[in-house]
């Protein structure tokens, strides 16, 4: 059976944008048509999508599933499930599982279980050194035939800069982008939440903004160097959003992200040494979440990402200096940045090429709306309201600072090559 959803705004953007309906047969969009139109004369599953929006898959660039190792945190359905209730059609997974992702056979096996699940679609970062340990390159060209994306360290920077540049070159030519955990650990030296007032209050030791922005700076300068693609992941600071600005009027080829979590909190939002507040970068002042903003609105910044970290309570129940690092986020993602279009700071346009376009182009995923191409598609309800409630997440997870929050916003349906994968009741 075909099946047609009706009466939707159709937003892709530099494609269509207009209400329409769109059918769907065999896994494909087969038509594009005006509202009502009967020219397709099959008995069709009718979604109802008046007053909501249809956009190309929702792709999100940076999501720790945990499994293999850590499975008690998120598994890899878990971590889908969470994915596609968050609207999320695909999501770029990072290495640091146990086995670290830095062969062929690891990632395999994170491809075929994702494929198995039929949720959202899963397209693995591998490491960039051997177990992510920064001393030798990882068997990255047999990743690459496995299927992997992009390569990164996440979770650790390649503190080695000539390793960096002999990474940079070998994935130039083979034409994947290194995404980069900017971080000079020895300014973190311990540190955990932002240096500022706030960390002296609580008595406890702060990361400066230099210890992203020295790192920042570095690896522009090797993109320059080399030529080859570098993707900053979490960005959070005024000064790393000014050097990227920067790098990209040279035409230097990077692109960065920057999580919801950034451009919602700050530093100031810590209260009670609440560890669902810990994350790394760490929130940061009121200053630079502005810059943040700033970045999202001139371009600067390219995409939206959740840096999706399930932890358990084992790590998160304890003292803030001893806790672990990250929040959940594919299920509050969304919502949250639809705030940034509310507030008028970033169009619907803009919203869906940072959270869609954006990371399809940087992983090479052709997810435009039109027909022959497969139906991968997210369609949000902006007047959904609710307030977050973790209890209510898929993922195994709880560690979000956003409990209570009250949003407006959210996923009505999404849709993984032609099928329903998750529908709001």
């Amino acid at each position: 059976m075909q099946i047609r959803i009706k009466g939707a705004r159709v937003l892709d953007p530099g494609n269509i944008d207009d209400k329409k309906d769109i059918i769907i047969k065999d896994n494909i969009i087969q038509a594009i048509v005006d509202p009502g139109e009967s020219e397709f004369k099959a008995e069709y599953q009718i979604i109802d999508a008046e007053n909501m929006l249809v956009v190309p898959g929702l792709i999100d660039v940076h999501v720790h599933l945990r499994e293999p190792g850590h499975e008690y945190k998120e598994t890899i359905e878990t971590g889908l499930r969470a994915a596609v209730k968050g609207g999320f059609t695909a999501v770029c997974s990072m290495p640091n599982t146990n086995p670290v992702n830095d062969n062929g056979q690891t990632t395999k096996f994170i491809i075929n279980r994702a494929k198995e699940l039929g949720l959202s679609k899963v397209y693995p970062a591998g490491a960039i050194s051997r177990e992510s340990m920064g001393e030798s390159l990882a068997e990255i060209y047999e990743m690459k035939q496995a299927g992997i994306a992009a390569v990164t360290d996440d979770g650790k920077p390649v503190e080695n800069a000539n390793l960096m540049r002999r990474a940079l070159e070998y994935c130039k030519d083979l034409d994947i982008p290194i995404f980069v955990h900017a971080e000079e650990l020895s300014l973190v030296n311990g540190g955990s939440m932002n240096e500022g007032s706030v960390a002296t209050r609580y008595g406890i030791k702060g990361i400066p903004n230099a210890a992203e922005s020295i790192m920042v700076v570095r690896d522009i300068a090797l993109a320059e160097l080399t030529g080859a693609r570098v993707h900053f992941c979490h960005i959070s600071t005024k000064e790393s959003v000014e050097a990227i600005r920067e790098a990209k009027k040279r035409g230097v080829q990077v692109t960065c992200e920057t999580a919801p979590h950034y451009f919602t909190l700050t530093d100031e939002d810590v209260k009670d040494y609440n560890t669902n507040f810990k994350m790394n970068p760490p929130l940061r002042s009121r200053g630079d979440k502005q810059a943040i903003i700033q970045g999202l609105t001139d371009g600067t910044i390219d995409m939206i990402a959740s840096d999706h970290a399930p932890h358990s309570v084992i790590e998160k129940d304890v003292e803030f200096d001893m806790a672990a690092f990250g929040i959940v986020g594919l299920e509050t993602s969304l919502s949250l940045s639809l705030k940034l279009v509310q507030d008028k700071i970033l169009t619907l346009e803009e919203l869906v090429n940072k959270m869609s376009k954006y990371p399809a182009k940087l992983i090479k995923l052709n997810n435009d709306i039109k027909p022959g191409n497969r139906a991968d598609l997210t369609i949000i309800d902006p007047e959904m309201s609710f307030k977050i409630d973790p209890e209510t997440f898929e993922s195994k997870s709880r560690n979000t600072p956003f409990s209570g929050f009250k949003v407006k916003g959210g996923t009505f349906l999404t849709m993984v090559n032609g099928r329903i994968v998750y529908q709001y009741e």
